[in-house]
């Protein structure tokens, strides 16, 4: 493409610019469609410098806008932590994340030297093997607003991901970029005949396909409380005192829940000083499950006696039978850095200020498997629900039943809660169950198999959700192979870049 550098500029700052739009809460889900188009015709014949600048531009704009909330979660709960220092950090997530689309368009640019048909074929491949590699980076990995999600909320393209998990999606969003990419920079009446289909394809798809959609059946009742308690970053040894009526309406609620209709009682990840080993909070928590005559599970920092006799916390996820006896415990495995944990914290000793304050939990190790009346569940905590190579392991070692439990009152009102109940919900299909959200301040909502939304609470209330289930066993190939699609796209894309690159060096 013979464009200027001003409008290879302009494109990739629209490009940059409309791919956050298509995430909540902008919710202008279509954009997604469109955005890499931009960014693909801005690195098509650009100089080498160029098209890293593009590329650079287009990540710069993409984290400020689609994860601003990072920065104000930043500077409300970090202690001693400016506006200054939350934008920096913020800042520094941003450098970090540039380094995806600047690859992304180099490679573009550089295969359009040969073939614009090249490029644009391999442009799916590469976007994939580049998400991926930002959810496997080592202590810092972040698959947050994949692509793939933008299409996510369609109940007919969304099961691709019962098959692929979310990176076939997202292979299938931007080979539809490329395909408008290549119908633009290699203009004829069969280039724009190809991608007119390929446009009342998708729409038919997306409008006709959720009708096909299969209904999921259930035949058990679970109540996710939501506790709607305000966050806070410090807690007072008298907690339990200043919130006894809190506490005594969230037992009525539960018991009351469970008894008109029997089923699980679920309260969310810990939203305040809960623990077993607290005897007022282990009260209170037993005489739930016995007064409901229920299983009852709920979020706790559970106290562990570890080496050399020192206690160690974990984020847990605790099951009390009805007579309140604890039958299973998960501890959280994929805590989050610099939140529930500092990472070479003796490296990072310029930095004690801001990372002082920050305590260190102790990761789980075992993908839990327990049992129900009915049948086998896993659950969830928080964070862990963006990664679903590791989700999977659960639905693989036999969970029938996926619960969710998450504190998202960390984020506020911002988009972040939003985001994450998209992203949690994309489990449920990967892994063909019905999947129990339950939050503290929201969003608290029942998923089926197929992704629908059967039940939801409003946001930041105290109460209770009647969330209908059932047991599945089946397993999807996504269960059984795991990122196997994502690992072809790898494959694919190195395949593809070398051949072209071999061609480009051929002599003519």
């Amino acid at each position: 493409m013979n464009f200027s550098s001003p409008v290879r500029l302009g494109l990739a700052i629209a490009s940059g610019i409309a791919l956050p739009l298509s995430f909540p809460n902008y919710n202008l889900s279509l954009l997604a469609w469109v955005a890499v188009t931009f960014l693909i015709l801005s690195a098509l014949g650009a100089r080498p410098r160029i098209a890293a600048l593009c590329g650079f531009i287009n990540g710069a704009l993409f984290y400020p806008l689609a994860v601003p909330w990072i920065a104000t979660v930043m500077k409300q709960y970090g202690s001693n932590i400016s506006w200054l220092a939350a934008a920096g950090i913020l800042g520094l997530m941003t450098l970090a994340g540039t380094a995806f689309p600047i690859v992304f368009a180099l490679c573009v640019a550089r295969l359009s030297k040969s073939s614009v048909s090249v490029a644009c074929a391999i442009a799916p491949f590469l976007w994939v093997a580049l998400e991926f590699a930002r959810a496997h980076l080592p202590i810092i990995g972040f698959p947050w607003n994949l692509i793939g999600y933008a299409a996510s909320g369609n109940l007919a393209l969304v099961q691709i991901c019962s098959l692929t998990g979310i990176y076939g999606l997202s292979a299938i969003i931007v080979a539809f970029n490329a395909l408008l990419a290549w119908a633009i920079a290699s203009p004829s009446s069969k280039n724009r005949l190809v991608a007119v289909g390929a446009v009342v394809v998708l729409i038919i798809i997306a409008a006709v396909g959720p009708h096909f959609v299969p209904q999921a059946k259930a035949d058990q009742i679970a109540h996710l409380v939501q506790t709607n308690f305000a966050q806070e970053e410090i807690y007072p040894s008298n907690w339990m005192q200043l919130h006894a009526a809190d506490m005594a309406q969230l037992e009525s609620i539960s018991i009351q829940a469970a008894r008109q209709a029997p089923g699980v009682v679920i309260w969310p990840e810990v939203p305040a000083p809960f623990s077993l080993q607290d005897p007022r909070f282990a009260a209170i928590a037993g005489g739930i499950a016995r007064n409901s005559s229920n299983d009852f599970l709920v979020g706790v920092v559970d106290w562990k006696l570890g080496p050399n006799r020192r206690w160690l916390a974990s984020n847990s996820a605790v099951l009390l039978d009805p007579s309140g006896q604890r039958l299973f415990t998960y501890d959280k495995i994929h805590l989050v850095p610099f939140g529930e944990y500092v990472p070479l914290r003796k490296y990072l000793f310029f930095a004690h200020s801001l990372i002082d304050s920050i305590g260190d939990f102790t990761p789980g190790r075992e993908y839990s498997v327990g049992q129900l009346p009915g049948g086998r569940f896993s659950v969830f905590i928080c964070y862990e629900a963006i990664f679903p190579g590791e989700i999977r392991n659960f639905a693989g070692n036999g969970a029938q039943l996926l619960i969710n439990i998450s504190n998202d009152g960390w984020f506020g009102r911002s988009s972040a809660p939003a985001q994450h109940l998209m992203m949690a919900r994309v489990r449920a299909v990967e892994n063909r169950r019905w999947l129990l959200r339950d939050t503290n301040t929201g969003f608290t909502v029942d998923f089926d198999p197929y992704g629908r939304v059967v039940a939801r609470l409003k946001p930041y209330i105290r109460g209770q959700l009647d969330a209908p289930y059932a047991f599945r066993s089946d397993r999807t190939l996504y269960v059984r192979f795991g990122n196997w699609f994502a690992w072809l796209c790898v494959l694919a894309a190195l395949t593809l870049l070398v051949w072209g690159l071999k061609r480009h060096h051929s002599p003519s």
